[in-house]
């Protein structure tokens, strides 16, 4: 299914500083064609459709239905060997996969990627931590629950494991984040969109926020950020 996705044009009172730097952005790609290859449900690529948003990029959307193997297609993959969405195309024919690659491509030179060395260091640091600690547990018991995917000997060996796994990266982040509102550098980032990401729909499968008042108080901050889109908006 293809949709092109024009982001509406709300402004949020609470904008993120450098407006005038995310619209120049947009200028500089307004005459690219970017081909997003997406899964509603999927949380790696709702990262990428809530940067387009903040940065007011128009794209053209293509929605693959995992469920039904449609990443899996001889067409896909040449795109895409790995079979995993997103996937970005550019208008060279140029396809970028992993969804935090495709954060800090379309991050550069913005506001949502630290400017300094050590701020794009530590933004690195928390998107590297998101995808090996917190992504394949959270995010799999979220897949796992949601896409009502067979219970296996496997998997039923493996929920308690990823459950607390799930917790433990959350432990980290509500101590971080009891000394700051974001994850890096006190400004709205990369870093906090990778985390949002799978953080702020882990309630779905009974992963308990309440505990984290710092996570939860930080999640309703990364909300109010300009031009911020939901996970279901379409």
């Amino acid at each position: 299914m293809e949709r092109r996705c024009n982001r509406d044009k709300r402004l949020d009172k609470a904008a993120l500083p450098g407006r005038g730097l995310a619209l120049n952005v947009a200028a500089l790609w307004e005459t690219a064609m970017l081909t997003l290859y997406d899964s509603p449900d999927s949380g790696n690529a709702y990262k990428i459709r809530l940067l387009l948003s903040h940065l007011d990029l128009d794209y053209k959307r293509v929605i693959l239905d995992i469920d039904k193997a449609e990443t899996r297609t001889p067409q896909f993959l040449a795109k895409n060997p790995n079979g995993r969405v997103p996937a970005l195309e550019l208008d060279d024919g140029t396809v970028l996969p992993e969804s935090n690659a495709i954060l800090f491509y379309f991050a550069e030179g913005t506001p949502y990627l630290p400017f300094d060395r050590l701020g794009r260091a530590q933004a690195l640091q928390w998107m590297f931590f998101e995808q090996y600690s917190h992504e394949p547990n959270i995010a799999t018991v979220r897949y796992w629950i949601k896409h009502k995917i067979p219970v296996t000997p496997f998997i039923e060996a493996a929920m308690p494991a990823k459950r607390k796994a799930g917790y433990a990266a959350l432990d980290v982040m509500e101590t971080h984040l009891k000394r700051r509102d974001f994850f890096v550098g006190e400004r709205y980032s990369i870093a906090d969109i990778a985390l949002y990401a799978y953080t702020h729909v882990a309630h779905e499968v009974d992963f308990d926020l309440k505990p984290y008042p710092a996570i939860r108080a930080w999640m309703d901050l990364v909300a109010l950020q300009e031009n911020h889109i939901g996970i279901d908006h379409r």
